[in-house]
């Protein structure tokens, strides 16, 4: 004897609805497929304009001379907030060379304590450790690494030069005078350390 299989109706309607509910989740895939997105977020046009090339200034020894050398490097940087810029590289050029074939005689630990664009030029604030050890040779070179990363984007802008607040007047034990400001031009008249 063959049996029949029997359905309540409301099991019935339930089968129906699920059929309906199935075919309704197709329909809407079809029409609207669903999309995947890029893991990785492409800049935006503005996040690259903010990143800029610009020169941090090493030292290379050449015979018995030392001679500043720009590197370029791509950083962070605003148009229209200059000093956001100027801290950033001289920030790099605290840190110290990365590549073998440069040099510094910033001292380690060196600190940058403040960067300010105003009217008469650019104002930076460094941490005591700038004074400290070295020949005159070095203090020139520290020198004209600060004052030429400073002003990699503008090389004609005069630069101030504060240590924990204080004008920079004499560096080093060997007594280097500092003229206030100073620009690339007046560096390189003042003293032999010349540019690649």
């Amino acid at each position: 004897m063959i049996s029949k299989v029997t359905r309540s109706r409301p099991a019935l309607i339930v089968l129906a609805a699920v059929g309906l509910a199935s075919a309704g989740t197709a329909v809407w895939l079809t029409l609207n497929p669903p999309r995947f997105d890029d893991p990785q977020p492409q800049p935006t046009p503005t996040d690259v304009a903010r990143q800029q090339d610009t020169q941090v200034f090493w030292l290379v020894s050449e015979g018995d001379a030392l001679v500043l050398v720009p590197t370029t490097v791509r950083l962070e940087g605003d148009p229209a907030q200059p000093e956001l810029l100027i801290k950033s590289r001289l920030e790099r050029l605290f840190a110290g060379p990365v590549n073998a074939d440069v040099a510094t005689s910033i001292p380690e630990n060196t600190r940058l304590n403040r960067v300010e664009v105003k009217a008469d030029g650019i104002h930076i604030d460094v941490s005591r450790e700038f004074t400290r050890g070295g020949g005159s040779t070095s203090m020139q070179g520290r020198l004209g690494q600060v004052i030429f990363t400073a002003t990699a984007n503008d090389p004609e802008a005069p630069v101030w030069i504060s240590v924990a607040g204080e004008p920079l007047r004499v560096l080093g034990g060997e007594g280097l005078e500092v003229t206030q400001p100073m620009t690339r031009k007046q560096f390189q008249a003042a003293f032999p350390l010349r540019r690649q």
